[in-house]
């Protein structure tokens, strides 16, 4: 209910105005003052939404009040009533902001004409303002979610160029000009789902971050560069953090590695190949690693290039790639003429960033261990093949037991549900796989990603709404899961190729 404050030094005047504006709005909450200090004290309680308010007034004029309920409460409007045309007057009141001006005496035509174009201003803004608050609650509460599909399609190359910008755009200005990637182990044993939340929670205090979904027990976080501190500086300080916050989950542990900062997101999963290959080792005394701390070895430069793959072979299931890698990697330390101890340390590492990647795919594998001292360079070669072999059979295995009836159920769940905010995470938890895994076993049977898949969902659901003329275009768009109609216009044009409102038009004529 709106509420009106009626401000004059004359009685006979705020009376003939409330009996004015009675007949023309009878559910309108009237009050009266009779000066400008009364106003200025009963504002508080009384909060008016719109006040008339007379000019000369003596002690506190009315220009004089309406700049101090002004700069208290913005959001009140006013409607200067006065008797007096002059220029001066109107320039003061419109750099005070008031909405209109009534000279007296007004016909009461006038009167209602000009109050009721002001209070429904305020009506509107009062809908605007509560339909901006809905959707900065609905964008709160799924940016957790965007903020993980962002991070896994930076990392995984899962990157699709108009939902990737807006996502970004979603998730604020956090973005330096360069980032590096932290990726955290939880060791067996830990609470994982606590843990995590915790996590979510502290990079979110800190605000210079993305933390991505969780996946074999690997939690990938995106870290933006503070140009105050050095890169080492800010990456100590944030596992700090980062490993207090493990105190407060019981039982919990973790280990950090730190790949090396980047200056684009076209680079940033270099930086995370970086964090899953210096975290191989999660035994070392120190809880994390940087990856420009990896001792120097013989030609280490020409191996890290090559081992940098490996998540990417694994995913894409190139065998053939994996056990290349490994065995170039082998044979340069062979030809360089390395230690064998060295050397089995070193391939060691290479089997368990395959390992890990396994793992984050949802795949049961046994840890590569060998088994025993190798003597030979032979031997080497033979252990690290049979290892890699057994990886290899989990991997098939998984693939050939899950993926039909997983592409099935993700393929219905997102035709059901694409009204809704669906992300990899979601989809993932459903159905008991790595969202990394579930994007790529999805474009792979289907031909394309999860995301274009729900936006033909939704565009198919619109088509549909737009055969009845009821629905706005707004509303359709609020109807098939857009939170913003002009970025549903946008994606209905790049889809369809044509403007939503062409498009119906053209549907409804050929209907007609």
């Amino acid at each position: 209910m709106l509420k009106l404050l009626i401000v004059d030094d004359e009685q006979i005047e705020r009376e003939g105005l409330i009996a004015i504006l009675r007949k023309g709005f009878p559910d309108l909450v009237m009050e009266q003052a009779k000066n400008g200090r009364a106003a200025v004290e009963m504002v508080p309680s009384y909060r008016p939404d719109l006040v008339l308010m007379d000019i000369k007034m003596p002690g506190m004029s009315g220009l004089e009040a309406v700049e101090l309920i002004g700069s208290e409460y913005p959001d009140i409007k006013f409607i200067m009533v006065t008797a007096y045309d002059t220029f001066e007057y109107a320039r003061k009141a419109l750099k005070l902001g008031v909405k209109d001006y009534l000279l007296k005496p007004s016909k009461a035509g006038e009167i209602i004409e000009t109050v009721g174009k002001a209070l429904g201003d305020i009506e509107r803004e009062r809908t605007e303002r509560k339909t901006r608050t809905q959707e900065m609650d609905a964008l709160r509460k799924m940016l957790p979610i965007v903020e993980a599909d962002v991070v896994t399609q930076l990392l995984f190359d899962h990157v699709h160029e108009v939902h990737l910008d807006e996502m970004v755009g979603l998730l604020g200005a956090r973005t330096a000009k360069e980032a590096f990637v932290m990726l955290m182990m939880l060791l067996p044993g830990s609470s994982a789902d606590a843990f995590y939340a915790s996590v979510k929670d502290k990079m979110r205090q800190l605000g210079n971050g993305w933390v991505g979904a969780m996946s074999g027990r690997q939690i990938p976080l995106i870290v933006f560069r503070e140009p105050e501190k050095s890169y080492r500086s800010q990456a100590a300080s944030v596992v700090q953090q980062l490993l207090a916050v493990k105190q407060r989950v019981p039982g919990t542990d973790c280990f950090i590695g730190i790949g090396n900062p980047y200056g684009s997101f076209g680079q940033i999963r270099l930086s995370y190949r970086e964090a899953l290959f210096c975290s191989a080792d999660p035994g070392l005394p120190s809880r994390h690693r940087f990856f420009e701390d990896m001792p120097p070895s013989t030609d280490l430069k020409e191996d890290t290039r090559s081992e940098k793959r490996l998540p990417e072979h694994v995913r894409f299931g190139e065998w053939d790639q994996i056990a290349a890698a490994v065995s170039g990697l082998i044979g340069r330390y062979e030809t360089a003429g390395a230690g064998l101890v060295q050397v089995q340390q070193r391939v060691l590492e290479s089997l368990w960033v395959v390992f890990r990647t396994l793992l984050e795919m949802g795949v049961e594998a046994d840890r590569p261990l060998f088994s025993f001292q190798v003597q030979d360079y032979r031997q080497l070669r033979t252990e690290a093949q049979c290892l890699l072999e057994r990886m290899k059979e989990a991997a098939q295995a998984h693939r050939s037991r899950l993926e039909p009836d997983a592409v099935h159920e993700i393929k219905r769940y997102i035709q059901e549900h694409s009204q809704e905010e669906i992300s990899l995470e979601t989809i993932a938890k459903r159905v008991g796989l790595s969202p990394f895994y579930i994007s790529k076993m999805f474009k792979e049977q289907l031909g394309v990603n999860y995301i274009d898949f729900l936006t033909e969902c939704r565009i198919e659901k619109a088509k549909t709404f737009m055969l009845d003329p009821e629905f706005s275009l707004k509303e359709i768009a609020f109807e098939v899961g857009y939170n913003d109609p002009n970025y549903f216009s946008k994606v209905f044009k790049k889809t369809t190729g044509v403007a939503p409102t062409d498009y119906r038009n053209t549907l409804l004529g050929k209907k007609v």
